[in-house]
């Protein structure tokens, strides 16, 4: 065998070892691929007072509607009268519906869409220079809400900062160490995270 034929020998091997070893992994790569059920990922969003939603029953028109979330968190539609929607992620109130539905219409199919966010409201007050109650379209940090509402004042006590947030019964105070945050030496952050704000959150500025 000349030296030619030999590595071209070699070559071919070691083409059909690297074929070979990509179709047994190939099975694995396409699984990890493919999109998972959008059902069955959690929304993150949870539906709340003020927001609008387009609820869509397929073949019936006279329930397909777009409804406003009242403030006592439900929503009106034929049929089935009030409706709990906030609290729900989108995927849960179309369960609840289809659920629902079921007595009145043959194996119903509803869609759930969120056409308005008007729910998440975080309220800054204190020493800023536009205090108010601020509409949030998307997540949102604490200096997020500062720059939002034009900053401090002279007479800000940044170090004392606390965002008040309502759990059940209970409000819970957040230290927010402004700064420690943006302190260019020492610890990282100074120990101070920019966390998200939450709905409902109120971000006093003494």
């Amino acid at each position: 065998m000349t030296m030619r034929s030999r590595s071209r020998s070699i070559g071919l091997r070691a083409l059909l070892i690297a074929l070979a070893f990509t179709l047994s992994i190939a099975p694995g790569l396409a699984q990890q691929r493919q999109p998972s059920d959008p059902d069955a990922q959690p929304s993150g969003y949870v539906i709340g007072p003020e927001d609008v939603l387009d609820i869509a029953v397929w073949n019936n028109d006279k329930i397909s509607r777009a409804v406003p979330v009242r403030p006592d968190g439900k929503i009106s539609l034929p049929l089935l009268n009030d409706v709990q929607a906030a609290g729900l992620t989108p995927v849960q109130l179309r369960q609840a519906l289809t659920q629902a539905l079921t007595t009145f219409v043959p194996n119903p199919e509803v869609s759930v869409i969120v056409r308005e966010v008007h729910s998440v409201k975080v309220t800054v007050i204190g020493q800023v220079k536009l205090p108010g109650r601020y509409e949030l379209k998307s997540r949102a940090t604490v200096l997020d809400l500062l720059a939002m509402a034009g900053g401090f004042t002279d007479y800000a006590a940044r170090d004392s900062i606390v965002v008040l947030r309502q759990e059940g019964a209970t409000t819970r105070r957040i230290p927010f160490e402004f700064d420690k945050l943006t302190a260019k030496s020492g610890a990282k952050n100074g120990g101070q995270e920019n966390f998200c704000v939450a709905p409902g959150d109120i971000i006093l500025v003494p």
